[in-house]
């Protein structure tokens, strides 16, 4: 390989060890993680989850954790808008911003084990974490399945109320845990198998694979008096994040700044 600069000069790479324009601040620890990004006098957030993989949110009691000294705010569903059914894109993938703001704050009901109820900003990670234990949340936990062959048989308890199986006609009267259906074809199958020597049937269960990268996300948010919007965070996609904060949050988009960090892994899982 070879580029011709802008001197006229030609700088061949090929048989070369080249020094990668990363690898120094990288192996000396300059650069950060998003957990490495800090300003003077930052609050701390943390998040309370639902240990139920399905249950209603009966009510949510924030007071005692509001009055703790420390705590400057806390959030539900209550701050959250609800968003109109409306795809987007979103990188190579197409999203729900009503399945966004239900996963980014859980709404009339916690969808799995962990899904954010409530969330705490206080002046040090130890109020917030002391705030967490004082909401009072009451919960109806609801009949689940793990297994996705028994998620998809009839009368399995639903996940969703409102979503219908895409890709079936005559279109669905009755909710479903089924998405969509994509049928491909092509050829004669039938043909296909009479004509085989051997014939080899058989099922296979694999477990979720998660890309492992080794930082979680973390973020850090800086608002001006103007309403203009600083954030660092852990992302592969800043656009798509700035997009998705002016929307739920309902902010000038021209007035958000996105700032990704320069390590800590993703591998596509914190394209959103």
């Amino acid at each position: 390989m070879a580029e011709t600069l802008t001197n006229g000069h030609t700088q061949s790479y090929v048989g070369t060890r080249t020094i990668r324009p990363d690898g120094v601040d990288k192996v000396t620890g300059r650069a950060r993680f998003g957990a490495d990004f800090s300003l003077p006098g930052q609050l701390i957030g943390r998040v309370l989850r639902s240990p139920h993989p399905h249950a209603r949110i009966v009510s949510i009691d924030t007071a005692k954790a509001e009055a703790l000294p420390g705590v400057k705010a806390v959030i539900t569903r209550d701050d959250f808008a609800d968003q109109p059914s409306e795809f987007i894109p979103a990188g190579e993938m197409m999203m729900n911003y009503k399945d966004v703001v239900r996963n980014v704050m859980a709404r009339e009901k916690a969808l799995y084990e962990g899904h954010a109820v409530a969330a705490v900003a206080a002046t040090s990670a130890a109020i917030a974490r002391r705030a967490l234990k004082l909401i009072d949340v009451k919960y109806e936990v609801l009949p689940h399945v793990i297994d996705v062959v028994e998620a998809m048989k009839p009368g399995a308890p639903l996940l969703h109320d409102d979503l219908f199986t895409v890709g079936v006609e005559p279109k669905p009267d009755k909710p479903s845990n089924v998405a969509k259906r994509i049928e491909i074809a092509l050829g004669d199958i039938g043909a296909g198998f009479k004509k085989a020597d051997v014939v080899v049937e058989r099922e296979f269960k694999t477990a979720p694979v998660h890309q492992g990268y080794i930082e979680p996300h973390a973020a850090l948010a800086s608002v001006s008096e103007d309403g203009s919007t600083e954030l660092w965070c852990c992302t592969q996609g800043h656009f798509i994040v700035r997009a998705h904060c002016a929307r739920l949050l309902g902010l000038d988009i021209g007035k958000i700044r996105v700032t990704a960090s320069e390590i800590g892994g993703g591998f596509g899982g914190k394209t959103v």
